[in-house]
């Protein structure tokens, strides 16, 4: 499937213009019409504003069903209990702070795994020292 192609089904579906879709997204006619013409791909953050212009969820934009398709359930893996974060309490801060982390800007997560490196630096040379 390409994405202008469907770009272009849902636009005409909703019996929406170009010109309409950039007055709902702020992107300009030239640049939908070349999505649509397979003569750009759009960045995720595009996609977003495209679903959002269109008033359709934003794997519509990828699905052609009428309905989500169906979740695969993950893989399950043995928990190596001697890992930090597999379970328990760990596990839970584990997804805060992977939760915390995603809400931050690239400059200070760029400087938090500056320091996430140092720290593992400092732990492996100890252990070594030990």
């Amino acid at each position: 499937m390409i994405i202008g192609e469907r770009l272009r089904a849902l636009r005409e579906g909703k019996k929406f213009s170009q010109a309409e879709i950039e007055k709902r997204t702020g992107l300009l006619c030239c640049y939908i019409s070349r999505v649509e013409n397979g003569h750009t791909v759009p960045a995720v953050e595009t996609l977003e504003k495209f679903a959002r212009g269109l008033e359709v969820p934003m794997y519509q934009l990828f699905y052609e069903g009428d309905r989500p398709p169906k979740l695969l359930s993950p893989v399950k893996r043995k928990a190596d209990s001697k890992l930090f974060g597999v379970s328990g309490k760990e596990a839970r801060v584990w997804a805060k702070f992977r939760s915390l982390l995603g809400r931050t800007d690239a400059k200070s997560q760029s400087i938090l795994l500056l320091m996430a490196q140092k720290m593992a630096r400092r732990k492996a040379l100890q252990g070594a020292e030990d």
